[in-house]
């Protein structure tokens, strides 16, 4: 049933707001949130203040953005669900003193060190990349990607991905409501044995609705470059967030510069 819903699901469902961080251009937010990201990769391991002083900041612009608490918690949480593998085998980490062994594993307070480090980088940098995306349209991004003169072939393959998952979620609730009504679905190992069958055709089908689609762009002018809508290009409160942003970013590697 979950996935009979999938087409109401919505990337910028917080995007009409008014907010100071709505306020700003899209390509300010875009700027100021991967400043944001790659300062916090970017820390060595173990620098907690460094991480404090960006987990304010990050929780400023939550707050300031007013985005929907729920959802975006509900987002980060099936994330986390895809990186905790790879997050605990940090844990058995060699170095440092050895806090628990069983056989060949060990925690040591090395690995709980990186652990901690690597879980905080992934938790801030996700919380940044999904406000973005929660109260920033599509066409905004892709508008903010071409005003930082980012390659067009990049920008029209990530708009047609964006368009054709629609249609690939649309293809995929027709095959299931016409499996239910069939009743193909009604044991466990059926829906298994159904679904499985539904992927084989779903690639043909998908395909072939995407070159009926594609051919129906050719017809009305595409040239390979996305139609984006016009946004306003910024102004001086966008140039005080991209300060802020900066000195917050350098204020965190710089309580450790006397170390």
């Amino acid at each position: 049933m979950l996935l009979l819903h999938l087409g109401a699901f919505h990337l910028d469902i917080d995007s009409k707001r008014i907010t100071p961080w709505h306020s700003l251009a899209p390509r300010t937010r875009l700027l100021c949130t991967l400043l944001m990201v790659f300062a916090i990769a970017l820390t060595p391991n173990g620098r907690w203040w460094t991480w404090a002083i960006y987990g304010l900041g990050v929780l400023g612009v939550i707050l300031f953005s007013r985005v929907t608490k729920k959802v975006l918690f509900k987002r980060i949480a099936v994330e986390f669900t895809f990186i905790g593998v790879v997050l605990l085998g940090t844990l058995f980490r060699e170095g440092g003193e050895v806090l628990w062994s069983w056989g060949v594993l060990r925690i040591t307070t090395e690995g709980l060190t990186v652990l901690g480090s690597v879980s905080i980088k992934a938790l801030l940098s996700l919380l940044m990349l999904n406000v973005l995306t929660l109260t920033t349209s599509v066409p905004a991004l892709l508008n903010a990607l071409t005003a930082l003169r980012v390659p067009p072939l990049l920008i029209a393959i990530l708009a047609s991905m964006y368009r054709y998952i629609s249609v690939l979620i649309r293809e995929f609730q027709a095959m299931l409501k016409a499996a239910a009504s069939r009743n193909l679905a009604s044991r466990k190992m059926w829906q298994l044995f159904v679904i499985g069958n539904m992927m084989g055709t779903l690639f043909i089908r998908t395909y072939e609705r995407g070159e009926r689609i594609y051919q129906a762009m050719l017809a009305r002018g595409y040239q390979g470059v996305p139609v984006v809508e016009k946004v306003s290009s910024g102004g001086r409160r966008d140039l005080v967030a991209l300060t802020l942003t900066t000195v917050l970013a350098l204020l965190g590697q710089v309580i450790y510069l006397p170390q």
